[in-house]
């Protein structure tokens, strides 16, 4: 029923042209359906070569995932950061144009890392701020045929939304093709009911990452995996299930995605693993 997809981190960073090149390959002789597509700087890897190699090899891009360090923010900062964001994200929605890929999603009202205490005032305006800003975004996407998957991140990560209830306020009244990004290893953190908090998401979801608990192979962990396919399939989604994970080779992903040990024999066991797995599980 659903497409299965890998994030190209699992293996490498950052993901360029020269790494999906040597990827892909690997990635479809496992048996993937999809790739996810992180952009990490603007030019990593060019849309139009990207799209044809996964073409070569029977693949499609199942989104494009905006990155946002130090310096990302649509929020409490500056108005040239908020500037540089918005460009930065519009460049993310052509590529997922030019790529093939249906959605742009991420953390993309703030850097990974950053947490301030908000009043409830404070964070209705940080909220309408951030609505604001990715307005014209949104308009460009909706131009594009492109969506906005909208990711939730855990309290260590970020403290604008948590949660897919707080995700669902945030992005009220912004376009329809605004909605969530689903990724459970954040659920499995932060929502005391993830699968209640998936049906509350049904209507928005435009895309789905999926790891173990401990951010390793789907499967290898405690999640219930197969009711969260069950309420999956009641919300009507319809488009790609996507492994993210990392690699501990990488200093800097490694250090920023908080990977201290291997998760798996291998980065090729993690995703042939949580492979076999959601193909059970889905059948």
């Amino acid at each position: 029923m659903y497409a299965i997809g890998v994030n190209p981190w699992v293996w490498a960073s950052p993901v360029d042209d020269e790494a999906l090149a040597e990827l892909i390959p690997r990635i479809a002789s496992f048996g993937f359906d999809a790739v996810e597509l992180p952009i990490e700087q603007p030019g990593d890897w060019d849309p139009v070569r990207t799209r044809d190699l996964l073409a070569a090899h029977g693949l499609v891009a199942a989104g494009v995932c905006a990155v946002t360090p130090p310096g990302r923010d649509l929020v409490d900062a500056a108005p040239a950061v908020v500037e540089s964001t918005v460009a930065y994200l519009m460049g993310c929605v052509a590529s997922a144009a030019a790529v093939g890929a249906p959605c742009v999603g991420g953390p993309v009202y703030a850097a990974v890392g950053r947490t301030w205490r908000m009043s409830l005032a404070e964070r209705a305006a940080c909220y309408a701020d951030f609505r604001r800003a990715l307005t014209p975004v949104a308009e460009r996407a909706g131009e594009c045929g492109v969506s906005i998957g909208v990711e939730a991140l855990n309290r260590y990560e970020t403290s604008v939304v948590n949660t897919i209830e707080q995700t669902v306020d945030l992005i009220d009244g912004l376009p329809p093709n605004v909605g969530i990004m689903i990724d459970t290893y954040h659920m499995n953190i932060e929502e005391a009911d993830p699968y209640a908090a998936l049906a509350l998401a049904g209507p928005h979801i435009k895309h789905v990452q999926v790891s173990g608990t401990d951010r390793g192979a789907p499967g290898r962990d405690h999640f219930d995996w197969p009711r969260f396919f069950t309420v999956l399939r009641g919300t009507g989604y319809q488009g790609a299930v996507c492994i993210e994970s990392f690699t501990a080779d990488n200093a800097t992903i490694a250090t920023a995605a908080s990977i201290w040990r291997p998760l798996a024999p291998s980065q090729d066991r993690l995703a042939v693993d949580g492979l076999h797995h959601l193909r059970k599980v889905v059948a």
